[in-house]
């Protein structure tokens, strides 16, 4: 049986190949560490994974986040003038009243006659004394910002725990005039009725 030259020369140049590729290989491998052949022998047929990262792009809400920090801020400032400790010499007797030293006794007469009416109403029944103080400090914070000269904080009666605190913590706030017990009108006496200092716009 005759083989075709042209067969046996594509055997030899195969062979040939073939050894060249392994004799590749062998160099390669003599070149890793054991650890690193024990590795490419155990993982070779391993896929890469495909990079599947999904980008997510959020609104810039940098604006807001500062706007709302500052309006913290002011709160906390407000709410840093309410010590509990403090004890102010105000009226056991008769209706809640107080007039800042700088300020005319007339404005808590004018309190007390309904001369001014309230342009903003804090309602405290069912807070505890903390949330109490947090959204006294929060109205003070608006009302300034408003440019609002008398709010009505109802603070109501029950243990009289909020009844006996908020006049205390009203007292040490700056910008508190002057406060007297509301009028029927406003809450009685479960209320204040309590004229703010105001900057000129």
């Amino acid at each position: 049986m005759k083989i075709d030259k042209k067969i046996l020369k594509q055997i030899a140049i195969k062979a040939k190949a073939k050894t060249a590729k392994s004799s590749i290989n062998k160099n390669s491998a003599d070149e890793l560490s054991g650890d690193e052949q024990l590795f490419k022998k155990n993982f070779s047929d391993i896929t890469p994974f495909s990079q599947d990262k999904v980008l997510i792009f959020k609104r810039n809400s940098k604006a807001k986040f500062k706007q709302s920090n500052s309006k913290d801020s002011n709160i906390k400032m407000a709410e840093f003038h309410f010590s509990d400790q403090y004890e102010p010499q105000l009226p056991t007797q008769g209706a809640m009243k107080y007039v800042r030293a700088d300020v005319s006794s007339f404005e808590s007469k004018a309190l007390r006659r309904g001369d001014y009416v309230p342009e903003l109403i804090l309602d405290l029944h069912g807070l505890n004394q903390q949330q109490a103080k947090r959204e006294l400090a929060a109205l003070l914070v608006e009302s300034k910002k408003q440019h609002i000269n008398c709010v009505c904080i109802v603070h109501g009666i029950g243990s009289r725990v909020l009844k006996n605190k908020i006049p205390h913590y009203l007292v040490q706030h700056p910008d508190v005039m002057a406060f007297h017990q509301a009028t029927l009108e406003w809450g009685g006496d479960g209320a204040l009725l309590v004229l703010l200092e105001v900057e000129d716009r």
